[in-house]
């Protein structure tokens, strides 16, 4: 899995953002948000991915399931403040997909996730439809701003 470089903590890079709303419940002992509520925030923000930029739609008959995910730490995030969760795709391979997604609250990098979705007939990993790898191909983060 890879790790949060530089160039990914850059929002300004990502196709796709959603505000993800945190909850007092989130807190944990130490009254920040919680491992667990920041893999949920990032989950509802894949799914949100999908529905709004037309993945969704594509999958027709196919499974898709997550294969790998892992998660960057970066800061303390805390109730209240929403988290808002930039979204975009980093790779397309022939049966799944990868997503990088940077967590930001206050404008302050808080966490970054690498996920890996894979298309399964429900029994195998399947090919993935043309139609959806252009879509997702849509969805690739941006280049790094030359300045």
């Amino acid at each position: 899995m890879g790790r949060a470089t530089p160039e990914l903590l850059d929002p300004a890079r990502y196709i796709f953002v959603q505000d993800v709303q945190t909850r007092f419940s989130d807190q944990d002992s130490n009254q920040h948000i919680n491992n667990v509520a920041i893999a949920a925030a990032f989950e509802d923000a894949r799914v949100r991915f999908d529905l709004g930029h037309g993945a969704r739609a594509l999958f027709k008959n196919l499974r898709m399931m997550i294969v790998a995910a892992g998660i960057d730490y970066l800061a303390e995030a805390h109730y209240p403040q929403p988290l808002r969760i930039h979204v975009g795709v980093l790779s397309v391979g022939r049966t799944s997909w990868t997503l990088g997604q940077l967590a930001l609250q206050d404008g302050r990098a808080c966490a970054y996730c690498r996920a890996t979705i894979c298309a399964t007939d429900g029994k195998a990993p399947t090919p993935l439809p043309d139609d959806l790898r252009d879509c997702l191909a849509r969805g690739m983060i941006r280049p790094i701003a030359e300045g």
